[in-house]
Parts: structure tokens; C-alpha cells; sequence
């Protein structure tokens, strides 16, 4: 199984992953975000935005949480901001051929603490970062709508991680 975690970029996804997989039996982090590194130093000729646009990086997201899953079994929680609706389709997609049951839920904010929260955070090492992360703000907003029909919104605006990976937990036993 995977219990994939969405939402915008700092909406507290790793934080409550951590929280789950302590929460669940068998349970392991996967960042999907480190195939997208790995896959770097081999493709950064081809010049995107975003890792995620390229297609090897959505193929081998799903690839290698299938392979994880055969090998340890147990459950992958995943985090990952997938805010375009058709790679979400494809990884989603590629993830049910595989057999592989999927809960997507969506970590959601309102904006005013967002921006508090991402200007506060203090491990961001670069205001570059706080700025990329506030600048894909307007990103997550116009992917709200899509992100609420595929995913099961989890309203953190006023719950904490704790909280949130209880819910989580509850929703999918």
C-alpha cells in the first residue's frame, strides 16, 4: 500500500510522514523526490522547471516504490508535491496497473499560515528556498480543485502533525 502525501511545498508533508510511519506497522518514508535527484546528473541537458517534467522521473517513481514494495513490503508512505493533474494521472495510474492500492490525501493550509510557516522556517538554508516555496503557492491554489477530487484534503490550518498523521492512520486501517 501507499499513503501518499500531497499539498504545497511546506505544508508540513515530511514532518507528518515522520509521524506516520511511527504510527503504522511496516511502515517506511520513500521521498520521491530523490529519484528526481538521482536522475540529475544524467538529464540536466534537458531543461525543465521542475524534475517532475520529466517523464523519466514519473516512470521511475512508480517503478521504484513497486520494486520497494515487492521487496520489503509493509507500506510506503510517500512524500511528494504533484501539482500538475496529468503526471498526478499518470503516477496514480501507473502505481493501480502495478497492483498497488493507493490513499492520496492532500495537506492543506490556508495561505496567511502558509506564508508564516515558510517564512518562520529556519531550516530552509537559503532565502532562495523560502522564496521557491512561496512562489509555488499560486501553483498549489490552482491545483486545489483537481487535488480535492483525487485526494482526501487534510485541513492542517489548525492541526499539527501529530494530529494530522493520527487522522491519516485512522482513514486507511
Amino acid at each position: 500500500m501507499i499513503i501518499w502525501l500531497n499539498g504545497t511545498f511546506g505544508a508540513g508533508k515530511t514532518t507528518t510522514a515522520k509521524e506516520l510511519t511511527a504510527l503504522l506497522p511496516e511502515a517506511r518514508l520513500f521521498d520521491a523526490e530523490q529519484v528526481g535527484y538521482m536522475l540529475r546528473h544524467v538529464l540536466d541537458s534537458v531543461p525543465v522547471k521542475n524534475f517532475q517534467d520529466w517523464p523519466p522521473w514519473r516512470s521511475l517513481v512508480v517503478e521504484t516504490a513497486a520494486q520497494v514494495l515487492d521487496y520489503l513490503g509493509g507500506t510506503l508512505v510517500v512524500v511528494q508535491s504533484v501539482l500538475v493533474e496529468g503526471y498526478w494521472a499518470e503516477i496514480r495510474d501507473g502505481l493501480r496497473r502495478a497492483g498497488i492500492p493507493v490513499h492520496h490525501f492532500v495537506l492543506h493550509a490556508d495561505r496567511e499560515v502558509m506564508v508564516r510557516r515558510i517564512e518562520a522556517d529556519d531550516s530552509l538554508e537559503s532565502g532562495g528556498a523560502r522564496q521557491w516555496r512561496l512562489d509555488h503557492l499560486a501553483a498549489y491554489e490552482g491545483a486545489r480543485a483537481w487535488l480535492g477530487r483525487e485526494g482526501e484534503v487534510v485541513d492542517t490550518t489548525r492541526v499539527g502533525a501529530p494530529e494530522a498523521a493520527r487522522l491519516i492512520a485512522s482513514r486507511v486501517s
